[in-house]
């Protein structure tokens, strides 16, 4: 796919971001971070915010080990084009496969252009008997070129008392060139290390979106303020649930998130709103049938109830076939990522709307039998139940936040044309007569 020459900021795209990465132009980007999913074989199930979103998170490579690498490779090449030869780039990772992931970086952006192995440190429960208490991830950081941005003043740290106490009487005094030395202490502080200890997102944090690696926003604004200058573009390509961006955002950056979830862009766009972000536009969110077609069952969900402005059925398992509640009626919703439902369908979530003491209830697919509106007829007349019959062409027909990839989206603006001489302007007469036909 051939590179666009403009790019655009402020933008979640919902995309595979090898795909997305292919029409950056080269060198634009200031700072990437990315926490791919990890080689550790995990599956999640989660509930996402407030809307108890139902998500399940893959985190399984078949083929073992190097199909992985090979996965990230292509993507961490896309990556290395798009950086600016003054850019930074920090590849969070765990113990599963980050040797593999260090080889392979030192392959394409070259090994002296290792900079760091950042080890975060972190208190949680749960550990094995048989081992040392894993308690740490691994955060490698490169660069493009020989110059680089690296600012440590605002992620400075306070000095040991010890320190403080045994070198009070040298803080602040620089020796000769410049430089504090160990004898003496910066009043800004101790310069950072690469050993962080941060705390995670604690499940019952308020922060807690329940994305399952969610990353607490004290490391990405270590990384952000310390490898970034204001205005400079940062981008997350495994964006996630957002932190990147918001952070970002805050701290003045411009940035750009991609995410193969739908769900995951459609939340991220309401943190960012939660933050200050003006006109967040969403990019390759699915908006025909076939693309809503292939999604995967629990995206095809959630898209849907989303449409609805609706929340997520509580119940895990036994809702008798409701999958959500609409927006204020609280109206049961069922939904089938399925052509031709019929009447056994409409017979079956009849019993589960009147189980729930509602009168009012909508079943949403592709399309259904002609049996299945005979029993939605049926179940009015003789029961006053209504069960609407909803197909995703209805849901699709008003999508005002959905923006799809068109060569004007990312094309360059083109300069307004010369104001004309004041002899050239119209009369009043001349736009009457304009306006009229």
């Amino acid at each position: 796919m051939t590179p666009v020459g403009y790019l655009e900021t402020g933008v979640l795209y919902c995309d595979d971001n090898l795909h997305r990465l292919a029409q950056f132009p080269s060198e634009c980007i200031d700072l990437i971070y990315l926490d791919p999913p990890f080689f550790s074989n995990r599956h999640y199930e989660v509930i996402w915010g407030d809307e108890a979103e139902v998500r399940s998170f893959e985190d399984r490579w078949e083929g073992g080990i190097q199909v992985y690498v090979n996965w990230m490779r292509e993507r961490m090449i896309e990556m290395h084009r798009v950086l600016r030869p003054t850019g930074s780039i920090y590849l969070h990772c765990d113990w599963h496969a980050s040797h593999y992931l260090k080889q392979m970086m030192d392959d394409i952006f070259g090994e002296p252009n290792f900079q760091n192995e950042i080890v975060w440190y972190y208190r949680g429960a749960g550990v094995s008997p048989r081992r040392w208490a894993r308690r740490h991830d691994t955060i490698l950081f490169y660069t493009k070129g020989k110059d680089w941005t690296f600012n440590p003043d605002p992620v400075r740290e306070e000095y040991a008392e010890t320190t403080k106490e045994r070198f009070s009487h040298y803080i602040g005094n620089v020796r000769k060139g410049g430089d504090f030395g160990p004898q003496a202490l910066n009043p800004k502080g101790k310069h950072p290390d690469d050993v962080w200890s941060i705390p995670i997102v604690a499940p019952s944090a308020k922060a807690r979106l329940g994305y399952p690696t969610q990353k607490p926003e004290a490391l990405l604004e270590r990384i952000i303020l310390a490898s970034s200058k204001t205005n400079d573009i940062v981008l997350d390509p495994f964006a996630g649930c957002g932190t990147t961006q918001v952070v970002a955002q805050v701290h003045h950056r411009q940035w750009i998130g991609i995410d193969i979830s739908p769900t995951a862009v459609g939340l991220m766009k309401r943190r960012m709103e939660k933050v200050g972000a003006q006109q967040v536009k969403l990019v390759g969110m699915p908006v025909s049938e076939q693309q809503l077609h292939d999604l995967k069952p629990f995206e095809f969900q959630n898209w849907v109830i989303q449409r609805f402005n609706g929340t997520h059925s509580q119940r895990k398992s036994g809702d008798m076939g409701i999958d959500g509640l609409s927006f204020m009626t609280h109206d049961p919703i069922q939904v089938k990522q399925s052509k031709s439902v019929g009447r056994n369908v409409v017979d079956n979530f009849e019993t589960a709307v009147e189980r729930n003491g509602k009168s009012k209830g909508y079943i949403v697919a592709f399309s259904f039998t002609r049996g299945a509106y005979e029993e939605a007829a049926r179940a009015k007349t003789a029961k006053g139940i209504e069960i609407e019959l909803v197909t995703v062409a209805d849901l699709l027909k008003d999508v005002p936040d959905l923006v799809t990839p068109t060569p004007s989206l990312l094309a360059p603006e083109l300069p307004l044309p010369k104001g004309r001489a004041a002899a050239e302007l119209p009369t009043v007469d001349e736009l009457i007569d304009s306006d009229r036909s």
